[in-house]
C-alpha cells in the first residue's frame, strides 16, 4: 500500500510547486506596445487626433459601410448631412450608392442621452423610389456607429413616425443596427 501511495504523493508534491511565484509587494505591470483595439463599429480617435467617421451607402440590395477621416467626430446632425450628401468619388468607384435622395427627406438631427432624433418631412410624390428599407438602414446603421449613440429614432411634425426594419415590420420605437443586419454586408 505504502509503494502505492507513494508515487501519489510525490506527483502531489511536485505539482503543488508549480505555477506563479508570489511577490511580497505589488509590481508595475508594462502595457504591450501598441494600442488597443476598439470595437468595431465605432467611430475611433486617432493618436493625431482624427477619427474614423464611418458611414452607411447601399451595395445592391444591401448596406456597406465607407469610412471617412475628419478632424474630430462632428455632432450628429452633421454626420447625417454628410450621410445625406452621397458617396464620394471613390466610394462610387468601389460600387456603392446611396437610397436617401428622394425617398427620405431628412430636415435634421439631434442627440438626447444616447438616443439621435431624426426629423423627416414628407417626401415628394415624384420620387418614384421604393427603397425605404434601405434608407432608413442607412441613417440607423450610420448614426448607431457613433459612440454616443445606441438607437435612433424617427418623427414627423414632432409624433413619432413608424419606419420599415429590414424584416418588412414597422416601427414607430428607437432602432437599432440590429434592426437591420440581414442588410450590412450584402
Amino acid at each position: 500500500m505504502t509503494r502505492r501511495l507513494l508515487p501519489v504523493l510525490l506527483a502531489a508534491a511536485l505539482l503543488g510547486g508549480c505555477g506563479v511565484p508570489v511577490d511580497d509587494e505589488p509590481r508595475r505591470v508594462q502595457p504591450p506596445p501598441g494600442g488597443f483595439p476598439t470595437p468595431a463599429g465605432t467611430a475611433t480617435a486617432e493618436p493625431d487626433g482624427r477619427v474614423d467617421e464611418p458611414l452607411c451607402f447601399v451595395r445592391g440590395d444591401g448596406l456597406a459601410v465607407a469610412t471617412r477621416r475628419f478632424d474630430g467626430l462632428p455632432d450628429v446632425d452633421a454626420h447625417l448631412q454628410h450621410l445625406l450628401a452621397g458617396p464620394d468619388g471613390a466610394e462610387r468607384d468601389r460600387g456603392l450608392a446611396t437610397a436617401l435622395p428622394g425617398t427620405v427627406a431628412v430636415a435634421g438631427a439631434s442627440l438626447t442621452g444616447a438616443v439621435a432624433t431624426v426629423d423627416v418631412r414628407q417626401a415628394g410624390e415624384e420620387t418614384g423610389r421604393n427603397d425605404e428599407v434601405l434608407a432608413f438602414g442607412q441613417i440607423v446603421c450610420t448614426l448607431t456607429q457613433r459612440p454616443d449613440v445606441d438607437s435612433v429614432a424617427f418623427r414627423r411634425d414632432g409624433q413619432p413616425l413608424e419606419v420599415p426594419r429590414a424584416d418588412g415590420n414597422v416601427s414607430a420605437l428607437p432602432l437599432t443596427a440590429a434592426d437591420y443586419r440581414p442588410l450590412l454586408g450584402r
